[in-house]
């Protein structure tokens, strides 16, 4: 892979960050290596200066890793970036891929499939983990149904995640800078999308759909 890849690496676990920069030190070919442990480093870093390798966390503590990619993608549209999960959420997954991301990888993957997914998006290659790439095989291939939520717009998604972390509507508004007369529009939607009828429904479909993260 060469020793000149530069890299961001975006998580907000001190010991994840350092164990991805020693693996990347010691056996995938990057020499430059910054750490950021929030969507706002992150952010500030990219436009800072120019990267070969972006790794990113799906969960961070201020913004969701998919808003955090969106926003990467406007900033430097050629940047790779590699998102990394706790799960293996095909949901994520699929909205990452199309939001630009050159591959999604689960922590829970050992550090050769990490250094895999390094060189295959240097490559101009994607990369999926097995079991994503069985399940959406399946998916596509008819062998599943396609889930309510599978038809979600992003912004419903991120509310639908949102109020599954137990958020009020004022909250959720504040973050997402909609009003709350926004946001109560987009629960009536779920509400309708997903076939069920309060609030406390729609939690329940998130947290039972892994949906939260």
């Amino acid at each position: 892979m060469g020793t000149s890849c530069r890299c961001l690496i975006v998580d907000d676990h001190p010991i994840v960050r350092r164990g991805i920069r020693n693996l990347l030190l010691d056996e995938g070919g990057c020499s430059v290596i910054e750490e950021a442990g929030n969507a706002a480093d992150a952010l500030s870093a990219v436009r800072r200066e120019p990267w070969d390798l972006l790794i990113l966390d799906v969960a961070l503590p201020d913004k969701h890793g998919l808003e955090v990619l969106k926003e990467v993608k406007l900033l430097r549209p050629t940047l790779l970036v590699l998102m990394l999960s706790l799960y293996p959420a095909r949901e994520f997954a699929l909205r990452a891929l199309k939001a630009g991301a050159a591959g999604y990888l689960t922590k829970d993957q050992a550090p050769s499939d990490l250094l895999a997914a390094v060189k295959e998006v240097r490559a101009g290659r994607r990369y999926i983990s097995s079991l994503l790439a069985d399940q959406l095989a399946t998916l596509f291939g008819g062998g599943q149904p396609i889930a309510l939520h599978d038809l979600l717009s992003d912004r419903e998604m991120e509310v639908l995640r949102l109020l599954g972390q137990g958020k009020p509507v004022s909250v959720i508004g504040n973050e997402m800078a909609l009003s709350v007369k926004t946001i109560s529009t987009y629960r009536g939607r779920l509400l309708n999308k997903l076939e069920v009828r309060t609030t406390a429904a729609l939690v329940h479909y998130a947290i039972e759909h892994h949906l939260t993260i």
